[in-house]
């Protein structure tokens, strides 16, 4: 195996480069790896020795050019002028690669060193580099991807030929507690519903009625979660969930079509919870005919106009915002982890940008408090990012051009400027100036967000950004699925059993059937069994089925429990299909995972793949392979 010193391992030819010291600084040389220059053996791996703490006069050190941010006396990275795209289709910028001159230790082509089946190769040096990062203390890649804080893949994603990174700030690098943040605009919703005459007393906020990924009918005053076809799974009217029956004669025949804005409204983001929670609890009241009224004739749409009304004013005038910046404790999730997972990506090279549609003062506030006390040798959170834009008016700023100011003081005035420089605070503008400022387009840019329509599925469409959605709930809904697997395995199993019962009854039935219209059944035998003992076989496995059912029936209803009692799971839609959440975030969301930290134990070097999509006949598919042998 061939390695080098720089923060641990390097792998050859476009591999991962991971920190082998997490984020420790480059002054940590607790383990050195030298690569042996002279005297190799003619053994397929190249020796590799490990050495513990010593002078640098000592070991053959591989070092880091600051600029290069690799060892540049071994390694090359192959820039976006000369890059390629690899099998899977996918920029080739930013792999790291040997320098021709080092090659010769391996042979006139890279392989001498290397020889044998390349499988048993692969396999053999694998082993060595795991056994290296245990030596290290450095997590194996595979234990964070199988864990509640994954990233995980729906399109294939190259991050080394990733040039640029921005980030959302509300959800996304400011984690908040829900029940708090959430907590404070409802109450001050309810204020202002008061102040306009409306009942609230009695109510308060219940985080539980609602999940991320549910739909609002505005005509019908109902919450709806439907598949990833649209069609509606189960339902509540006010706060009473709705029976199987019910939801089936109510949406029988329709699907949730997310364009047609003025019926339905999608839950996108945690910030939707105070709203959809007040509404469905104002629905009861207007069912119950508690609405004055001389506020006029009010249908279901109309309460959702004014819910809607009284939560903006709750954010315009001002007073949730600033009793959140007053106690920024109370409101925010702190994560150490977080600005060392920036720290890593700006240091490899990336570009990194922070795009909200908060105003000045308040990012200021909360990204301080969030980043500012993690951050080491007195940086604060400005020096991560290379182009700060706030008060961004997305979706908007992806999709049309807006005048850009750049902030000059720490009391947030404004000057008006048309080009977006290195180490800038900017007002407004457009996705597009800052492709232009950076020179960077396109796919070489990805963003992450919290909001499936406003962050990820305009920066996608408009512009091909590469995209990440960060959605929190994700590590409840990890934990509550491996909770809830032995419950899930009971249940397919009596499934599977009331199918194999029912092709067996159908068989019998057909067989019936056809007998009393004077034809043939299926078989000379089946034609020839006697009344009494096919009915009564019919009779037998009608009875199991029914008592199936039975059980079936209420461990569907307590599927997802775990994550929600109402709801169940939030990528789930029933026991089989998956959510119209679900299907969004696949459509849109490049990787996702729960928090942006995450990015700390995959390197910014990370190759995300894909995995296979399976597909109905693939199963059979398998099973008839299996079958000719």
């Amino acid at each position: 195996m061939f390695s080098a010193e720089v923060f641990g391992v390097f792998a050859v030819h476009g591999a991962d480069v991971s920190p082998a010291f997490g984020p420790a600084t480059a002054n940590n040389t607790n383990y050195t790896t030298c690569f042996k220059k002279h005297a190799l053996s003619s053994h397929s791996v190249v020796n590799t020795v490990r050495f513990p703490k010593a002078s640098p006069a000592t070991l053959c050190r591989c070092t880091v050019d600051s600029k290069t941010s690799v060892g540049g006396e071994v390694f090359s990275v192959t820039p976006s002028g000369k890059s390629d795209v690899d099998y899977l289709g996918e920029s080739t910028k930013g792999d790291l690669n040997v320098k021709l001159e080092h090659l010769e230790a391996f042979g006139t082509d890279g392989n001498g060193a290397l020889e044998g089946p390349i499988e048993e190769v692969a396999r053999a040096e694998a082993i060595e580099a795991e056994d290296l990062l245990k030596d290290l203390g450095i997590p194996s890649p595979s234990s964070s991807r199988n864990s509640p804080r994954g990233i995980f893949c729906s399109r294939t994603l190259n991050l080394r030929s990733i040039s640029a990174i921005g980030y959302d700030m509300d959800y996304t690098l400011v984690q908040y507690n829900v029940m708090a943040w959430e907590g404070r605009a409802y109450d001050y919703c309810m204020e202002n519903l008061r102040n306009m005459g409306y009942p609230v007393d009695g109510l308060s906020f219940d985080p539980d009625l609602v999940i991320r990924g549910l739909v609002i009918d505005k005509e019908r005053g109902n919450l709806v979660k439907a598949d990833r076809f649209g069609y509606i799974k189960r339902a509540m009217h006010g706060t009473k969930m709705l029976s199987t029956r019910a939801v089936s004669e109510m949406y029988g025949r329709e699907l949730v079509d997310l364009r047609k804005e003025s019926r339905w409204e999608f839950l996108n983001t945690l910030f939707s919870v105070s709203e959809a929670v007040a509404y469905m609890q104002m629905v009861d009241r207007l069912d119950d005919g508690n609405i004055p009224a001389d506020l006029g004739p009010l249908d279901y749409k109309g309460l959702y106009k004014a819910v809607g009304k009284a939560l903006f004013w709750a954010h315009v005038e001002g007073r949730l915002k600033s009793e959140i910046m007053s106690k920024p404790e109370q409101f925010v999730e702190p994560d150490p982890e977080l600005p060392l997972a920036l720290l890593d990506q700006k240091e490899a090279g990336k570009k990194l940008l922070l795009i909200t549609n908060s105003d000045y003062l308040y990012t200021d506030k909360m990204m301080r408090h969030s980043f500012n006390r993690f951050l080491p040798n007195d940086m604060g959170w400005r020096d991560l990012f290379d182009i700060v834009i706030v008060s961004a008016r997305k979706p908007e700023f992806f999709q049309t051009s807006h005048p850009m100011y750049e902030v000059v003081t720490g009391e947030g005035l404004m000057k008006p400027c048309f080009k977006a420089k290195t180490g800038g605070l900017y007002s407004g503008g457009s996705a597009q100036m800052v492709e232009n400022s950076l020179n960077i387009h396109g796919d070489e840019i990805l963003y992450v967000g919290d909001h499936i329509y406003t962050d990820v599925s305009q920066s996608k469409v408009h512009l091909r950004w590469r995209t990440a959605l960060v959605c929190r709930e994700l590590e409840d809904e990890y934990n509550a699925l491996i909770g809830s697997r032995i419950h899930r395995e009971s249940l397919v199993e009596l499934i599977n059993q009331k199918e194999v019962l029912g092709d067996l009854f159908n068989q019998l039935r057909l067989a019936l059937q056809r007998r009393s219209n004077d034809r043939p059944a299926q078989t000379l035998a089946a034609t020839n069994m006697k009344d009494e003992d096919l009915t009564e076989s019919m009779q037998k496995l009608l009875i199991v089925m029914q008592r199936l059912d039975e059980k079936i029936a209420p461990m569907l209803e307590a599927d997802g429990e775990l994550f929600n009692s109402r709801w169940g799971f939030m990528s789930r839609a029933g026991l089989w299909d998956k959510s119209h959440l679900m299907r969004q975030i696949e459509k849109y969301a490049d990787i996702y995972t729960s928090r942006v930290s995450n990015f700390l134990y995959y390197t910014p070097f990370m190759y995300f793949r894909s995995q296979e999509q399976n597909l109905a006949h693939d199963l059979y598919s398998h099973l008839c392979s299996q079958s000719s042998y």
